[in-house]
């Protein structure tokens, strides 16, 4: 903007919106204006293209395929739009909103206005022709990275996606780090999936997901992959986070789920709905995290003997009569109380295991 302006434009106020792809939010939106120059970014959430605000402002018909809109906003008709009677209220005289045509069909937005009296001139236009076709190019650009960047956050989870970002994509590239396991599985989903249609069986999931996933993102975990109705997570211990810091905060995302189940049961009851049960195992030791697979698919995840044990943990909640339980190097690194519920030969561990509950 400061170069615009530099050169002769009258920016008053700029916007900058552009559709995203993203699981929450339907576009970002950046703003300038003359009097707080910082540029203030706005996260739109899907939804927001049938509210009214959008409904009545010209933005809808930028992207309903309007290549400009023009408004001058000096006299005393009434702009039709609420934004445009705003501005001219403000002291705006003149508003201008563009398409920005992008590869792929795709179309952003630039909208300027100016408080110049007689509004924007020939020249200014002319100059903004010009600017436009650099314009479009860096925000593909930044649209490309945000659409890179979210797409691994989403589906192989943020710390996994900034590794792939930096290089590390080369089958069988892992290292071995320390960690705090998290394994989780829901109880009778075989029954479930046979009673519930499909789509009322993918509304149970995502239910069950969302309050396991949520207190364990809040608390510093990162989900590594859901197994049909099982997850798994872990905590990295690096020197920001300490072991037994590690150990904390993924026991109390795991008590933090277990409260949020108890209220997803809750308004199923209040549906009418059977109640969802689950295991959770926590575990601490080194891990293997890296890419494995075939060479044209690769999985970035955990593997190794911490892993395993965590998931034969879990595997044995349902037998202890607990959801929540945890390996005896977890009870001996984390904060807190907990209690012994025996020693169990677990499948593939060569000696019994010492298995814990909090107290």
């Amino acid at each position: 903007m400061a170069k615009l302006r530099d050169a002769g434009l009258p920016i008053a106020r700029f916007v900058l919106s552009q559709p995203t792809l993203h699981p929450e939010l339907r576009a970002v939106a950046y703003n300038w204006t003359e009097a707080k120059p910082a540029i203030v970014e706005l996260r739109l959430p899907h939804g927001v293209e049938t509210t009214q605000i959008y409904l009545s402002s010209p933005t809808r018909l930028i992207y309903d395929g309007t290549d400009m809109v023009r408004r001058r906003l000096e006299g005393d008709e009434e702009p039709s739009f609420p934004i445009l009677q705003e501005l001219k209220a403000e002291g705006h005289t003149d508003y201008l909103a563009r398409r920005l045509v992008l590869t792929r069909g795709r179309s952003a937005m630039m909208a300027i206005s100016t408080r110049r009296r007689g509004g924007f001139t020939d020249g200014d236009l002319a100059m903004l022709d010009a600017v436009l076709p650099s314009l479009a190019t860096v925000l593909e650009l930044r649209m490309v990275w945000n659409l890179t960047s979210t797409l691994l956050d989403t589906y192989v989870g943020h710390g996994a996606g900034e590794r792939v970002l930096t290089g590390q994509i080369r089958r069988g590239s892992v290292e071995t780090i320390p960690a705090v396991v998290w394994y989780c599985d829901m109880r009778g989903f075989t029954g479930l999936s046979d009673r519930l249609p499909g789509p009322f069986l993918i509304a149970v999931l995502n239910d069950f997901f969302e309050a396991l996933a949520e207190p364990l993102g809040a608390h510093g975990g990162e989900v590594l992959k859901f197994i049909g109705d099982a997850m798994l997570a872990i905590f990295r211990i690096d020197e920001r986070t300490s072991e037994a810091e590690a150990c904390e905060m993924a026991l109390v995302a795991a008590q933090l789920a277990v409260q949020g189940m108890r209220r997803l049961n809750r308004r199923r009851a209040g549906e009418a709905k059977p109640p969802l049960d689950f295991g959770l195992a926590l575990h601490v030791g080194e891990v293997m995290y890296g890419n494995v697979g075939a060479p044209t698919r690769l999985d970035f995840t955990v593997t190794g003997p911490a892993v395993n044990l965590a998931a034969r943990l879990e595997g044995m909640s349902g037998q202890l009569g607990r959801q929540l339980v945890v390996s005896s190097a977890f009870a001996a690194r984390c904060p807190g109380e907990f209690v012994p519920l025996g020693r169990f030969p677990l499948k593939g561990m060569a000696e019994p295991q010492e298995i814990f509950a909090p107290a």
